[in-house]
């Protein structure tokens, strides 16, 4: 039987007030396991337990633990982190929270909490002994954050960036009708409406924007060549974009009249394109198998020669 492999493990601790939560959110979103002041008894029992070998409990494990946390004693978990490392070879970090003082105190004073070691006194009482109390910790800790001149979000996205190694959001494309209304989960909304119709080509009406007849006919709008360059190259700009703000799952839709001509080709392109960046996109047809309907696409815009209407 082989040895479970070591489990990745970060403490998360330093001053109150110095976003601690903050941080557990944004690794939770990250998909990580965490757990915020978990009584020391209870953590001791968590550490020592080793990871399955079924990889069920893979996620690495983020916890909170800060002076509010029951039976906290900073060189007691010191101690208890450097056996875990040597009983179970687990890869144990520790991230230290720092703020100044006077930014503390602003904190506190602006949402109005009270300082878990400064129930009846001033704030400044609390974040002085707490400071001492944390000491073993801070030293110890591999690495260190001063939060002083950080907003929620700016830690946030250090959080992301240290953390979320080669991470990137879930990405979707996907084709609609707008006859059928707006999907409710798209992000970006591209209407491809202004090109070429081809439900009003008989031959081409059945087919669908998977067919190269079809495909040929949209390619060949006077505006396709240069809407297709402009498209590409704003997806390509802001998908990273989403990926440095932490975003999970992005959505791109483009949508047609029927949703079976258009934009399909789009959608097709512009995911073999993404793919092409090293993107990984999944492609779905939303309305792909629904029937071809006039009164769904509305009148033809002009009439060409041969009997073929296009829009």
């Amino acid at each position: 039987m082989s040895k479970p492999r070591p489990k990745q493990i970060l403490l998360v601790t330093g001053m109150s007030g110095a976003g601690k939560s903050t941080v557990l959110r944004t690794l939770e979103d990250l998909g990580w396991e965490t757990v915020d002041n978990l009584p020391l008894l209870l953590l001791n029992r968590l550490l020592d337990t080793a990871p399955r070998e079924d990889g069920d409990d893979d996620r690495p494990l983020a916890v909170g633990i800060g002076v509010a946390t029951r039976g906290f004693d900073a060189e007691s978990i010191v101690r208890r982190i450097k056996k875990l490392r040597e009983d179970h070879g687990h890869d144990i970090g520790t991230l230290f929270l720092d703020c100044a003082g006077a930014e503390l105190e602003r904190r506190y004073s602006e949402t109005r909490r009270r300082h878990p070691l400064a129930q009846d006194r001033p704030a400044s009482d609390g974040i002085a002994h707490e400071r001492n109390l944390l000491m073993p910790l801070r030293r110890w800790s591999n690495r260190l954050i001063d939060t002083t001149s950080l907003a929620s979000n700016e830690l946030a996205h250090q959080i992301r960036a240290t953390f979320a190694g080669d991470r990137e959001p879930t990405l979707s494309v996907m084709s609609f009708g707008f006859a059928r209304g707006l999907p409710s989960n798209a992000d970006l909304v591209l209407d491809m409406r202004f090109l070429r119709n081809p439900h009003w080509v008989d031959a081409l009406r059945p087919g669908t924007g998977k067919d190269e007849d079809v495909s040929a006919y949209i390619a060949s709008d006077p505006a396709y060549d240069q809407a297709m360059v402009e498209i590409e190259s704003l997806l390509l700009l802001l998908l990273p974009r989403y990926e440095a703000e932490g975003k999970s799952y992005v959505t791109i839709a483009f949508g047609c009249t029927g949703g079976r001509h258009r934009s399909v080709h789009v959608a097709e392109r512009v995911a073999a394109r993404l793919r092409e960046e090293g993107f990984s996109p999944t492609v779905t047809h939303r309305d792909l198998q629904t029937a071809p309907q006039d009164s769904l696409e509305g009148a033809p815009a002009a009439a060409s020669g041969g009997g073929v209407q296009v829009k």
